[in-house]
Formats: structure tokens, C-alpha cells, sequence
């Protein structure tokens, strides 16, 4: 009778936990869910202010006050009602929390990263230490501090605000 030769059932339940040991701590490396889903938050956010800009730019060119540098009195009357609710600057959002939060219909909460205490999802730094020139910085509640973008009003008319690029899933 010939021997037969191949793997026990001990050998191969041994290299099935192996494996799983390694997926274990291996799979976290490579699946960043957690900073992956902060990233796609932020980029919502980023989007709502650009698409709100949109519709505030549509508006001041309708009022006359795209070519309006802003300064701090009111122009841009957000819902039609004869009252100007917020500050354009050439016709884009001012870089202020009032008035972001006015086209955003969002609330922040004020500071220079995201575990200031609050209860409100996002937050916003207007110091100008930390963020660009005439800008403001966005954070999420929770998220690392490198997990943020900056909006700056424009400067001269005829230009559009600029926004910082998002950082990557693994600075999230």
C-alpha cells in the first residue's frame, strides 16, 4: 500500500489562524475608512460653499453688486425680501462666520482646531495666524488638524474666491 503524503488538519487550521493574525493587523493600513468618510464630509462641505457662492454671485449680478467690493456693510439680499442679509465681496460670500453660515444655513463653532469645545459639527477659524490672508479655515468636529481646507474671498473684481485642495484620506 502506497503512503499517502499531503497536510494534517492541525497544520492547515495553523496556517488559516496565521493568516488571519496577519489580515488582522494588516488590513487597517490599507482601509482607512474612518479617514476616508471625514474626507468625503469635508469635501461636502467644500461643495455647499462652492454651489452657495454660485447662487450668491447669480443674485449680487442681478442686485448690481458684483462689481461691489463689500467692505462691512451688508449688499446681498439672500431671499428677496428687501433686506440685505449678507456681505459680498465682487460678488462671493465675504470671508466672515456670519455671513457664511447665512448662505451655508449651517452654525460653526469658533477655533483654531477641531477639538475646541462645542456642540457643533463644523468649525471655523477667522484668526488670521492660522488661516490665508482675508480667509477662513474649515474644521470637522474630531478630526485630525491636518483634515481641513481655507476659503478666501476674492481680492480684485472679476476673480472668484479660491479654496484650498483637500488633504488626502490618510491626513483625515
Amino acid at each position: 500500500m502506497k503512503k499517502q503524503s499531503g497536510f494534517t488538519l492541525i497544520e492547515l487550521v495553523v496556517v488559516i489562524i496565521i493568516l488571519g493574525i496577519l489580515a488582522v493587523t494588516a488590513a487597517p493600513k490599507f482601509i482607512n475608512l474612518q479617514g476616508d468618510a471625514r474626507l468625503s464630509t469635508l469635501n461636502g462641505l467644500k461643495a455647499s460653499l462652492q454651489g452657495g457662492n454660485t447662487l450668491l454671485y447669480s443674485k449680487a449680478a442681478l442686485q448690481g453688486e458684483e462689481g461691489n467690493n463689500g467692505g462691512t456693510t451688508k449688499n446681498i439680499d439672500l431671499n428677496g425680501d428687501g433686506t440685505d442679509d449678507v456681505i459680498g465681496v465682487f460678488g462671493y460670500v465675504k470671508a466672515t462666520q456670519a455671513d457664511i453660515q447665512a448662505i451655508l444655513d449651517i452654525t460653526f463653532d469658533v477655533g483654531t482646531t477641531p477639538t475646541i469645545t462645542g456642540t457643533n459639527e463644523w468649525i471655523i477659524d477667522t484668526t488670521t495666524a492660522t488661516t490665508p490672508a482675508g480667509g477662513v479655515t474649515f474644521y470637522q468636529r474630531g478630526a485630525p488638524a491636518t483634515c481641513k481646507f481655507s476659503y478666501v474671498a476674492p481680492t480684485v473684481k472679476g476673480t472668484q474666491p479660491t479654496y484650498t485642495a483637500l488633504p488626502t484620506a490618510d491626513k483625515c
